[in-house]
């Protein structure tokens, strides 16, 4: 019997893909745009490499690679790919191309390669070409474009009635008709299943009978439907800081979200209480907190980022303590919670949430994640503040809001890749924004090639967190060696 994927696939293969995507989004035209190329342009499947323009890091070159915007009509239009990577430094040594799937989603590829290259460890460096793209509707890729005025109308998500409700779906069609009309068909074809196609077509221009990628973050997902759709062209693949594309349910995946970074915060709170270097040692940490979620709530509490600016409740949660999450940046968390609570109060005032990241139209076309009414509505806020009390207010219900209404091409599904290698699953044991659960079930998806490696630390992104995880990891990529299950590596100090 077709696998999930497969039929999902061969349903896209039929039929245009009607992607409409998400509804409330950053202005896309001001991300990182892929360094100019001074190279002919490339035929179909071809890549003519030339030195990036603006790379403040010499050594890295980029193209761009031709791909249908919808794969079920190759014939139709096309987009141009932007793409990026830096030779292996040890030429005799070299293995091949590493591919790397970019986060978010919304992350640039090219400029992880370009700025960003030490993310990946000296031993891959020296024996993987490292390459990575801008995904489709992203950066240099036909970014997403949409007004810049209807942007900035957008309504809170913080909905308090039936009529905030109606309003929400009533935006999010005008911006989708925005956006569509003003970035022309590639719009509608922003799935992961399209991105599944376009790394393939990659892996065939670099000249590699089979892929080695790794999936960071949303990458995750793009590297399972890999697996997915083409087995048996895996030749190496690493998971790391997973996401669990089977969770169908609405309230099971903002429970989940709001469980994992309220863990984070826990984690804080506890490591803080026993360290004499915390900034706020020896004081109820969650009161000094509260004391500035309420200042931010009433527009009193300074942005430290933007001098005489109020910071908004949802960006004191989501733009200042879940970047330190992310990090595992508990000392510089501490000190940025000090430094605010003793910063004399701003006059009161109301504030706004911030726009959405670009993340939202990949996101919005990948994920089924339906709100029936403003009832239905207030319950899963009700639920992920219960779950989540020190962090109200949490990016993920922003995202479903920003995606109410918006058909999705590539709904989720159970995880099905019979005949796949060995696929190594990474993740921390206190990962603030992809849980533990998560990792533990896509390995469980993935049955006897699912290997999880644990940290057994903090934050997102674990492959290059001390030594025991970097030689488990290295050594699979470049040996293919796999390390035994159950492998867990000790924490690093925050």
């Amino acid at each position: 019997m077709p696998s999930r994927g497969t039929n999902t696939l061969r349903r896209t293969a039929a039929r245009c893909t009607a992607t409409v995507v998400g509804a409330a989004m950053a202005v896309i035209t001001g991300l990182a745009t892929a360094p100019a190329v001074h190279a002919s342009p490339p035929a179909p499947g071809d890549l003519h490499w030339a030195p990036c323009d603006d790379s403040a890091q010499p050594g890295a070159e980029c193209a761009t690679l031709k791909v249908p915007v919808d794969w079920a009509d190759p014939g139709g239009p096309g987009l141009d790919l932007a793409v990026a990577r830096r030779k292996a430094t040890d030429p005799g040594a070299r293995v091949g191309s590493l591919v790397f799937g970019p986060g978010g989603p919304g992350d640039s590829g090219v400029r992880m390669v370009v700025d960003r290259v030490s993310r990946f460890s000296p031993e891959v460096r020296r024996r993987f070409d490292i390459v990575s793209f801008d995904p489709r509707g992203v950066g240099g890729s036909s970014p997403v474009t949409c007004s810049a005025e209807l942007l900035a109308q957008r309504p809170s998500p913080q909905l308090t009635s039936q009529a905030d409700f109606d309003a929400t779906l009533a935006y999010n069609r005008r911006l989708r008709a925005d956006c569509r009309a003003r970035t022309g068909p590639v719009f509608d074809h922003l799935d992961t299943a399209q991105t599944v196609r376009d790394v393939d077509a990659l892996r065939a221009a670099l000249g590699e009978r089979k892929l080695t990628f790794h999936g960071s973050s949303y990458g995750t997902v793009l590297g399972a439907q890999y697996a997915e759709t083409h087995p048996r062209r895996v030749r190496a693949m690493v998971l790391e800081s997973v996401m669990d594309h089977s969770v169908a349910a609405t309230r099971d995946f903002l429970r989940a979200e709001a469980a994992s970074a309220e863990d984070s915060f826990q984690e804080f709170v506890k490591w803080c209480d026993r360290t004499a270097d915390c900034a706020l040692h020896g004081r109820d940490v969650r009161a000094v907190w509260r004391t500035l979620l309420d200042r931010a709530l009433h527009g009193e509490l300074e942005d430290p980022a933007r001098p005489g600016r109020p910071l908004s409740s949802p960006d004191l949660v989501n733009k200042i303590a879940f970047r330190k999450f992310y990090e595992a940046d508990h000392p510089g968390l501490a000190a940025v919670i000090a430094r605010m609570h003793a910063s004399k109060p701003l006059p009161a005032a109301p504030t706004s949430s911030a726009p959405l990241p670009a993340a939202t139209p990949v996101f919005c076309s990948d994920w089924h994640l339906p709100v029936r009414d403003f009832t239905t509505y207030a319950s899963l806020v009700a639920m992920m503040d219960r779950t989540a009390p020190d962090l109200p207010t949490l990016l993920p219900v922003h995202m479903v809001a920003a995606c109410l209404g918006a058909p999705t091409a590539n709904p989720q599904h159970r995880l099905e890749a019979p005949g796949v290698p060995p696929v190594l699953v990474s993740n921390a044991l206190h990962d603030p924004a992809t849980g533990y659960p998560w990792a533990v079930s896509v390995a469980r998806q993935l049955g006897r090639s699912g290997v999880l490696l644990t940290y057994e630390g903090h934050g997102h992104g674990s492959v290059t967190s001390g030594p025991c995880m970097q030689d488990a990891v290295d050594s699979y990529l470049t040996d293919l060696t796999v390390p035994p299950r159950g492998t867990s590596c000790p924490a690093q100090r925050p």
